[in-house]
């Protein structure tokens, strides 16, 4: 006779992650579905616990059969994208910005997982050298924009500026000034030079970023995923709300608009990102039961995506009707 599967304790918490972190004992993971990548923090009182829920638009997860036939598939069609990057000697930079523990490094693994690394590569840069703080504050970026025929994926990029210097203080009042005057007529040369520029906010909602933040600390393999200033950050959620809406004001424009994908069933998040570049790009033998337009309740533009404590923004009037420059083709 055949054993059913254990059965799981469920339910919605709040945790205190200050507590937590200094309490680890009572916290333990567990692996689901067989996804050593992507454990279940589990409470006290041996409950999984599910802030993944907050403000999310669907009941379940989506079941890793499901979400290994879909990778794999949008996968296959970023391999044709990549072959007509390389054939035609388009050049594509992938910004992946976002909270902190948001899913951006796990989403940039799977984008990169089967492309060929000679034309497709990962910038992830560490903080400034004294010399690079002495150059134009782009400059450093400029050095790892794709050359013809590449794909760059920027795990964080030069809205660092916008977001973790901001609010950690580390840049004045005028240099963040200056930035945001900047950054929209900096990418209109790039896009306008030809560049492909796709630009990514991951959502993570309050709790579930405590949860993730609690993982990294108990699981040997994240921990130096788990810094300072995400610690640091762990107080100043409202802060990082307001320079994004600062952002997304300032740079969301109708040649390089922003799309957030919400985050915290990862699977799906993945799976929408590659949806999006795919999409929009217009490669030849694209499958269109594949590429199609993202879930609407997983992918959007700011003024519809946010999670709860976020406010609702405006839609900007030049977005209502422009087309994007990747939709004119």
């Amino acid at each position: 006779m055949a054993t059913k599967p254990p059965s799981h304790k469920h339910h919605r918490v709040e945790i205190d992650a200050h507590t937590a972190l200094d309490d680890l004992a009572h916290y333990r993971l567990e692996i689901d579905e067989g996804d050593l990548d992507d454990p279940v923090l589990v409470g006290p009182d041996g409950a999984r616990i599910e802030t993944w829920r907050e403000n999310y638009p669907y009941n379940e997860r989506l079941d890793r059969a499901d979400y290994e036939q879909g990778k794999r598939a949008l996968q296959i069609e970023l391999l044709k994208l990549q072959s007509w990057a390389q054939d035609t000697g388009q050049r594509i930079a992938v910004l992946f910005e976002g909270r902190d523990a948001a899913g951006k490094g796990g989403t940039i693994k799977r984008f990169m997982e089967h492309l060929n690394p000679r034309a497709a590569r990962v910038v992830a840069l560490d903080k400034p050298t004294h010399r690079e703080n002495g150059q134009w504050y782009f400059q450093r970026y400029v050095a790892h924009l794709p050359t013809a025929g590449e794909i760059v994926l920027f795990d964080r990029s030069w809205y660092n500026r916008a977001n973790v210097e901001l609010v950690m203080g580390w840049v004045n009042d005028e240099k963040y000034r200056l930035f945001l005057q900047q950054v929209p007529v900096f990418e209109r040369l790039l896009i306008d030079d030809g560049l492909h520029l796709v630009k990514l906010w991951f959502s993570v909602s309050r709790r579930e970023q405590q949860t993730r933040f609690i993982i990294r600390r108990i699981d040997p393999v994240r921990q130096w995923k788990l810094s300072p200033t995400d610690l640091a950050l762990l107080d100043r959620w409202d802060d990082y709300t307001k320079a994004r809406e600062v952002m997304f004001d300032t740079t969301d424009t109708d040649y390089a608009p922003w799309t957030v994908i919400r985050s915290n069933d990862k699977r799906r998040a993945r799976l929408e990102a590659m949806r999006l570049l795919l999409h929009e790009l217009p490669y030849p033998g694209k499958s269109k039961r594949v590429a199609t337009k993202p879930d609407a309740k997983i992918a959007g533009p700011p003024w519809r995506i946010y999670e709860r404590g976020e406010p609702k923004l405006s839609q900007p009037a030049s977005r209502a009707t422009a087309p994007t420059r990747r939709q004119t083709g």
